[in-house]
């Protein structure tokens, strides 16, 4: 396999040092330029302080050409913030031949011939695309929680969904719900019914079931904790917990990072990893499905490589067999 040629823009943030970590150790992936503007000349280590002696790589000012005929790289990540990629994408002529994977949520509609890469729900659309909009965490955190529900058009009624995620997930910026005076020893509610994260969601299923219009009805809460999600889903279930499993087990087989456990979960499994966790339980004909993922790995920069990998041809968990803390 040839060396896959990267660059990362916007470089400075918990996605793009999350990119740095998996990609500076990935067997076949050289990083070319890492462009941050408010960063530019320094040592990514300063930055990204947990990639001392890992990198000697410098965040550049200037971000090289991507024309047709000038291109140096293979593939691109778009990591800065909401809004950011469109107008990088408008002001910038980028070459077919180089992959473009977006991590914020500016074409997660799949418009301008991006494809919407959860790699559970339609991998070899992946594998053919060079346009990719990567999921959002609480968005991949509950889609793989419903996926094989809608597949096998059982979604009949509203879908209840409580989620917990870590402070990195709303980035690196200082606002008042991030500061640690404020995050520790607490927690709150916000964008009750109206995270945007639902309209992806909705996509998602009825890309499945396209029957189904029932209401998604979540509610997020921000934890006293830097990283991970875990997501509560419920809906009514007909069947018995021995029947979801095996649909779960089988909608699931052949896809490295997502996993059913009879065993109960925590959060601390998946934290550092790209896996998802699933925990069924069955309770007065509703279904109950715990689903969590590290909010900057399998929620944003470690499925990012997984859609890189699919891409080039490369199986998808390369350079992305990454162990949980654990404790």
């Amino acid at each position: 396999m040839e060396t896959i040629n990267v660059g990362i823009i916007g470089g400075a943030g918990y996605t793009g040092g999350e990119l740095l970590r998996i990609l500076i150790n990935h067997p076949f992936v050289n990083v070319a330029f890492v462009y941050s503007n408010s960063q530019a000349g320094k040592p990514v280590w300063a930055t990204h302080t947990d990639l001392l002696g890992d990198t000697d790589l410098t965040f550049s000012g200037e971000i090289p050409s991507l024309k047709d005929g000038e291109a140096t790289v293979d593939a691109i990540f778009l990591c800065s913030g909401h809004g950011a990629s469109v107008t990088f994408m408008a002001e910038n002529e980028v070459s077919d031949d180089v992959a473009v994977i977006d991590l914020s949520a500016d074409f997660r509609d799949e418009h301008d011939d991006f494809v919407y890469g959860l790699p559970e729900l339609q991998r070899d659309r992946i594998q053919e695309a060079t346009r990719i909009a990567n999921p959002g965490c609480f968005a991949t955190s509950i889609q793989l929680a419903l996926l094989p529900l809608a597949k096998a058009g059982k979604l009949t009624d509203a879908v209840q969904v409580s989620a917990i995620t870590g402070s990195t997930g709303a980035g690196q910026a200082l606002v008042p719900t991030t500061g640690f005076t404020w995050r520790n020893n607490n927690v709150s509610i916000y964008k009750a019914f109206t995270h945007q994260h639902l309209a992806e969601i909705r996509q998602s299923l009825t890309q499945l079931e396209p029957e189904f219009n029932h209401a998604i009805n979540f509610v997020p809460y921000r934890g006293d904790y830097t990283r991970g999600i875990m997501a509560n889903v419920y809906t009514p279930f007909s069947g018995t917990l021995e029947e979801a499993k095996q649909l779960y087990k089988a909608y699931y087989e052949g896809h490295p990072f997502t996993h059913v456990s009879d065993a109960s979960i925590d959060v601390k499994q998946v934290v550092n990893t790209n896996k998802c966790l699933l925990h069924l339980e069955v309770h007065d004909g509703q279904l109950l499905i715990t689903s969590i993922i590290d909010n900057l790995t399998k929620g944003a920069s470690g499925q990012a490589v997984q859609n890189l990998n699919l891409i080039f041809g490369l199986p998808e968990d390369t350079g992305l067999r990454l162990k949980s803390v654990a404790f």
